[in-house]
């Protein structure tokens, strides 16, 4: 099998399936319990928090743990929105991931709230020079990705809450950081929240954080016992936390060696098959984008039915956000950047992991070439 879906989920490390292991099967008390052997794991815990946090240049105790990206980012929304107890004005843009996109429209609505969407250049990316058009003084909350998890785009976040903070002092200012945490270059972020998710990083399913940034006004999330600050109640997953910690320390240990891999087996798919002709980039260069994602137009050929042809070969690709797979209708990404027609309709994601081969990446182009060909002739009848 070939393997390049790996923005919907990548396979675990064997060290942090062991690591979670351990915790369910050894160390399986409660953090929140009063004796010693739970000490020990709130102990392990608290050490993990620590070390995410130092890889963000934050504080331990503005790292809180959460089941993944889609809660970290209804968390980011609501907590900031309900902390507010006004109208207000939100701005996002149109390309989010869905668990931002639909949140924010969900609390626009209600809280009676006027919403607006940030103006893109054609590789996906904020204006910058142009946000100020939707920014007022009184726009209180702002959610613009990190990395766009379709297109690769990388948005400059330092430009971003320089400008966010110029005409809208008071905002928040939230990141969806689920495609970029550990994938691009971000040292201490400028922004007061922060979404990440483990199983984008090779550990387990059903964790993730949100850094929330001391001194913002935030009311959290679920109620219950007061875990997280008493900001995300819930006993912790501290079978997924420890597991994230182990591949966090793996990937930072290779991230240098890890990004260069995944970039060049990128850059050697997509020289493969800009040969076979009417093949479009969506969104950035390959050069420009992050490492570890590439979309791509077969003109003439619908997506979803290469897709298919090509899963019958055990090569396992996308058209799009997991969250979206299964919705029928256009690509709302797509479309925002103006890609519409046989663009929209040809178009599929690669994305890689540090254990994907320049190999792989032959044996696909090959493979892609052949179902392309083909597939066209067969439309062309």
């Amino acid at each position: 099998m070939i393997y390049f879906d790996n923005s919907a989920t990548t396979q675990t490390l064997r060290e942090a399936a062991e690591r979670a292991f351990q915790t369910m099967t050894q160390d399986y008390y409660n953090p929140a319990a009063a004796y010693g052997a739970a000490y020990g794991v709130e102990k392990q815990v608290n050490e993990a928090r620590a070390y995410a946090a130092s890889l963000i240049g934050a504080k331990a105790e503005e790292i809180i743990y959460t089941s993944g990206g889609t809660e970290s980012n209804n968390m980011a929304v609501y907590g900031s929105l309900r902390a507010m107890h006004k109208k207000t004005r939100i701005v996002t843009t149109e390309t989010e991931h869905p668990s931002v996109f639909e949140t924010m429209h969900a609390a626009a609505k209600d809280y009676g709230l006027e919403i607006s969407y940030a103006p893109l250049r054609r590789d996906g990316t904020v204006d910058v020079d142009r946000l100020s058009d939707v920014l007022h003084a009184d726009t209180d909350f702002v959610s613009i990705m990190h990395v766009n998890n379709e297109l690769g785009s990388v948005n400059d976040l330092n430009a971003i809450a320089r400008k966010v903070r110029a005409v809208s002092p008071n905002a928040i200012l939230h990141a969806d950081g689920v495609q970029a945490f550990m994938k691009v270059p971000s040292g201490s972020l400028p922004v007061d929240l922060y979404s990440v998710s483990a199983h984008k990083l090779h550990a387990p399913k059903g964790v993730g954080f949100l850094y929330i940034r001391n001194g913002i006004h935030f009311a959290g999330g679920q109620i219950g016992g007061g875990q997280e600050r008493n900001l995300r109640s819930g006993t912790t997953n501290a079978p997924g936390v420890l597991g994230f910690d182990t591949a966090l320390r793996i990937y930072q240990q290779n991230m240098s060696v890890w990004h260069r891999q995944m970039q060049t087996v990128k850059l050697r798919l997509y020289e493969n098959l800009m040969r076979i002709g009417d093949v479009c980039v969506n969104g950035p260069s390959p050069e420009q984008s992050a490492p570890h994602i590439l979309n791509l137009s077969f003109l003439g050929v619908r997506g979803e039915v290469l897709l298919h042809a090509l899963e019958r070969y055990g090569i396992l690709v996308s058209t799009g956000s997991a969250c979206s797979a299964k919705k029928q209708g256009k690509n709302r990404v797509l479309n925002a950047i103006g890609l519409t027609g046989a663009r929209q309709e040809g178009a599929i994601r690669f994305s890689f992991c540090p254990f994907n081969t320049t190999e792989e990446a032959d044996l696909a182009s090959e493979r892609i070439e052949e179902q392309v060909r083909m597939l066209r002739r067969y439309k062309r009848r």
